[in-house]
């Protein structure tokens, strides 16, 4: 099955890969312009809206809200399906550690609160919606998540950026992914509940097992290097950005994984890429194709 599909925020890193895997699925695809474009207009033969809008954490309050109103009022226009890149940032501090579709939304941070509310507001209008939730990306180019821009950016130097513990799990995606399997349930997107939210399985990795794919991936042990969590306390008060990062820190101690029981019922013959491949191509480096890649890292030493 493919359609007509409408992408907002083609230009970042969950638009950019969903208007690809849409391009290669046959799909017909429009790129939203700000600059020039009326969003109902465009949305007028739109079968499908992905919703990839993503202001900076400091303007979240006062965007966020704005912006949803304006894709639920375009996903009336046609009644098309809205498909939004979910986080993990819903469930809050201290939720279990298998995080699944029975886990209450139980966040009570600023950041955490409203994507709870942008999600309710969805639903309560009553637009088809499906919240596709996923872990930290890793992306297949530099596009400013925690993987590229923080914890790799020195592993050519042979330093391994860790912002947490180095024994906690921590959920993981693999971008082209996340946006190949956007694509799947929209073509089934008549099929599934009128609000669904599914969680993308995805890699749980600690950022040792992390480091261990790192090192396999460039040929290069790396030493291990904190990031300074104390001098972004102490720039906060100057610099916005700093006070959500601090916010949001508790993912990097907390254990968690999401629970893919619901992916599989939904896409039962999709198959992932393996994180090794993965890691090596957002890193751009080559693979021996016989190395092994382990289904499990456990015997990696705790911190």
């Amino acid at each position: 099955m493919s359609g007509r599909v409408l992408i907002l925020g083609a230009s970042g890193r969950f638009g950019r890969n969903a208007a690809e895997a849409f391009w290669n699925h046959g799909w017909t695809v429009k790129i939203f312009d700000r600059e020039r474009d009326d969003l109902n207009e465009l949305a007028k033969d739109a079968d499908v809206i992905v919703n990839a809008w993503n202001p900076p954490y400091p303007d979240w309050a006062a965007q966020v809200p704005r912006l949803t109103a304006q894709v639920i009022e375009a996903a009336k226009v046609n009644d098309a399906t809205v498909i939004i890149p979910g986080n993990v940032y819903v469930y809050g501090h201290d939720n279990g550690v298998v995080w699944s579709n029975e886990t209450p939304h139980l966040a009570t941070n600023p950041l955490g609160r409203i994507r709870i509310e942008m999600e309710a507001a969805y639903r309560d209008a009553g637009v088809k919606t499906i919240i596709l939730r996923a872990g930290d990306y890793i992306d297949s180019e530099a596009s400013g998540n925690w993987f590229d821009k923080v914890i790799t950016k020195k592993v050519q130097k042979g330093t391994f950026s860790a912002p947490g513990p180095m024994n906690v799990p921590h959920a993981w995606s693999w971008l082209p992914d996340v946006a190949r399997a956007a694509v799947q349930l929209a073509d089934r997107r008549h099929e599934i509940g009128h609000f669904e939210e599914v969680l993308f399985p995805g890699y749980t990795l600690s950022l040792a097992e992390l480091k261990d794919l790192v090192e396999r991936a460039t040929g290069q042990k790396q030493k291990t290097s904190r990031v300074p969590w104390w001098a972004f306390r102490l720039a906060s008060p100057f610099w916005p950005m700093g006070k959500h990062l601090i916010e949001m820190s508790y993912l990097w101690r907390i254990p968690h994984q999401l629970d893919g029981e619901k992916f599989a019922q939904l896409l039962p013959k999709f198959r992932p890429t393996d994180p090794l491949t993965a890691i090596a191509t957002a890193l751009h480096t080559d693979v021996d194709p016989n190395q092994s890649v382990p289904r499990s890292l456990d015997h990696l030493p705790a911190e």
